[in-house]
């Protein structure tokens, strides 16, 4: 919603605010503040807009997560670098449903910018070894999928990488 500078000034006023609430002798009004100014801060680095984005998708409504995103304008200036990988990540998911190429080049910008989460860098990888897949490079799609194993320390996506190799030995 705000510019991500904006929220560091609001925060910057809230934590002045605080102090000066202390200082006159209010401490209960200036530990909320400060617990205020924690919000905005928060949000600076992890975007409302790709949090709720997120949760829409958690959903499988594709619509809403888009809707979300599409309020988003100018995202190279408007984000940090990880919160553009973010970006990049949840749309090129929602087009792996319908525009595989579109889908694969934003899977690679959102590698390329960085995932705070080796489970999501995983999820991209699987995602890119499936569009490789389709496009019948067989090669690259190995790559992937060794890398979405290592990168997978849970053993959350064991199932899917292990459909994609037999998958794979049909090609």
């Amino acid at each position: 919603m705000y510019n991500k500078n904006i929220k560091l000034v609001i925060a910057a006023i809230v934590i002045g605010v605080a102090i000066w609430q202390m200082v006159e002798g209010y401490i209960g009004n200036g530990i909320m503040l400060i617990l205020l100014s924690i919000i905005f801060v928060f949000l600076y680095f992890k975007n409302e807009l790709i949090l709720l984005a997120f949760l829409r998708l958690r959903k499988q409504d594709f619509d809403g997560a888009r809707k979300w995103l599409d309020k988003i304008k100018n995202p190279e200036s408007a984000l940090t670098t990880k919160q553009n990988g973010y970006y990049n990540y949840l749309l090129g998911i929602m087009l792996s449903q319908t525009n595989i190429t579109q889908a694969e080049k934003y899977l690679k910008k959102a590698i390329k910018l960085g995932l705070s989460m080796n489970q999501d860098l995983a999820v991209a990888k699987l995602n890119l070894a499936g569009i490789a897949m389709t496009k019948r490079r067989k090669r690259e799609a190995q790559i992937l999928l060794t890398e979405a194993k290592k990168l997978d320390k849970h053993s959350m996506l064991k199932d899917q990488i292990n459909m994609m190799k037999q998958q794979m030995k049909k090609i």
